[in-house]
């Protein structure tokens, strides 16, 4: 976009932030209510047809405004199948079998998973000794959790849980990849490709699977898939991207250790288990992204007001 506009204050940056952690941190248990009336991947496809339906429209609207150029078709198709397709249909799938909250926290490996993705494969993303600290512990946590809360899920819980953890890792796929090669695109052209490509697959697998003509859309159903999709997806994207444009990344590096909480709570208010062992899990793996995203690899350097281009991964943010 053109970036003669002001910067947001520091107080507009901090609603902002707030604003997204609670909007991603409420994905996980708006996912869970809506699936108790729409099937799984049928949910997740009207998400996505609407949300590529409103970035379309957004991208017309402002993609004179901003400066890049389109994006390769091997980015899109790859963050598409990756990121809008693979990795929220198993998270819809996961969420039929385990409450909410604990998903979210399992998917809390995601920042850890892109650190050591950028480790590798990233220019200037080489990981100190507390990054590993943080993945020591992260890792103690997961196992405990798996051991706990999502073993007392009966024989199903923990293969549901290891293919969850196939989410994150997808999503750290395409998002090293468009960090890697997607300097100077469109990040309105990227989202609104990969979305509508995310929405065919999610479409062709619901009709593959499940019966979508069948499902009767109440209110409720309705009213989770557009929260969701223009909430969940189109605003928080939007705003999350226009950020990174004026502000460093570790300063929005909370969104990535907040969001797991705010999740964690709401499922506990709806009436999600919540054990001392999941406490304790969600300590331990949140200390360990605190920890990975909060010490720098490097030195961070503030946007420059000219540079237009779109780091896509620059935070990791844990959304829905």
């Amino acid at each position: 976009m053109n970036e003669t506009s002001k910067s947001p204050s520091g107080f507009a940056v901090a609603v902002f932030v707030a604003l997204l952690c609670a909007v991603w941190g409420s994905t996980w248990i708006v996912i869970r209510g809506g699936l108790q009336v729409l099937p799984p991947f049928t949910s997740a496809a009207a998400r996505f047809v609407v949300a590529a339906l409103a970035m379309a429209l957004v991208t017309a609207l402002l993609r004179k405004r901003e400066a890049g150029a389109s994006p390769p078709l091997w980015l899109w198709v790859t963050l598409g199948t990756l990121n809008f397709f693979a990795s929220y249909a198993i998270v819809y799938h996961t969420e039929t079998l385990l409450p909410s909250g604990l998903v979210a926290l399992l998917w809390g490996v995601f920042p850890m998973l892109s650190a050591l993705a950028g480790h590798f494969f990233l220019a200037g993303e080489r990981l100190r000794a507390a990054h590993w600290v943080g993945f020591g512990l992260g890792l103690v946590g997961l196992v405990m959790l798996f051991a706990t809360d999502v073993a007392s899920f009966g024989p199903d819980g923990i293969p549901s849980a290891a293919v969850l953890l196939l989410s994150p890792i997808v999503s750290t796929i395409g998002n090293t990849a468009a960090k890697r090669c997607g300097k100077g695109i469109s990040s309105l052209e990227l989202n609104r490709n990969g979305m509508a490509l995310g929405a065919l697959l999610l479409t062709s697998l619901a009709f593959a699977t499940e019966e979508p003509l069948a499902v009767e859309w109440n209110a409720r159903a309705v009213l989770s898939v557009a929260y969701l999709a223009l909430a969940g997806t189109v605003l928080t994207f939007g705003l999350y991207y226009w950020l990174m444009r004026h502000v460093p990344a570790n300063r929005l590096s909370l969104i990535a250790y907040v969001t797991p909480l705010v999740a964690l709570g709401l499922g506990w208010a709806f009436g999600e288990r919540l054990t001392a062992w999941t406490a304790l899990g969600a300590v331990l793996i949140v200390g360990s992204v605190a920890l990975i995203v909060r010490v720098p690899k490097r030195a961070p350097e503030r946007p420059s007001s000219a540079d237009t281009s779109t780091d896509t991964n620059a935070s990791a943010p844990l959304r829905r």
